[in-house]
């Protein structure tokens, strides 16, 4: 086992011959052994041994020293990477009841709050919007629709009377056959 002075005492040189923070190795089906390693920014894949096929994959620089992606997952719903203001605003009516608030279980003036939160809802969404109305938005789809269906229904048209033309031979020749016999 090495002990702390001699870690230290190995020279940097060493160090970097070994690029790879994750190695793995597999027996291959010739009995040939596949090991695979991550080599960071531009550092040298290493050289394999004859009887070793060496798979090398390349991350960016700046991924040497984090936490490897799949151990980087959120949790769904996780609340972690979410600001403080966020949350506060998310539990701020927590617990909240009586008059002002929008609650069934609040008491008796609990739903006279439920029409200014549907007003902030409102609120927010048309600020989402921006400077477009309702009426733009249906207007822009429409003239979308409308835009592609002289052409759709050019092609349907072309497609059927292809379609009737290919059926007219087909009768065309069944009749000449049956006059040929």
């Amino acid at each position: 086992m090495l002990k702390i002075p001699a870690l230290l005492a190995l020279p940097l040189a060493a160090l970097a011959a070994f690029p790879a923070v994750a190695q793995s190795s597999q027996q291959g089906p010739d009995d040939s052994r596949i090991k695979q390693v991550i080599v960071y920014g531009d550092d040298p894949c290493p050289i394999s041994q004859a009887d070793e096929i060496l798979v090398c994959a390349r991350q960016d620089e700046k991924e040497r020293y984090r936490i490897p992606q799949e151990l980087r997952r959120e949790e769904i719903g996780s609340t972690k990477n979410e600001a403080w203001t966020s949350r506060v605003r998310s539990i701020e009516y927590v617990g909240a009841g009586g008059t002002q608030t929008c609650s069934p279980v609040g008491g008796a003036n609990s739903f006279t709050g439920c029409f200014s939160k549907l007003a902030k809802q409102a609120k927010a969404e048309r600020a989402a919007m921006g400077d477009k109305s309702w009426a733009d938005l249906v207007a822009a789809e429409r003239a979308k629709r409308l835009g592609t269906i002289d052409a759709d229904s050019d092609e349907i048209e072309a497609r059927v009377k292809a379609e009737e033309k290919a059926k007219a031979e087909a009768a065309a020749k069944a009749a000449e056959g049956t006059e040929a016999k």
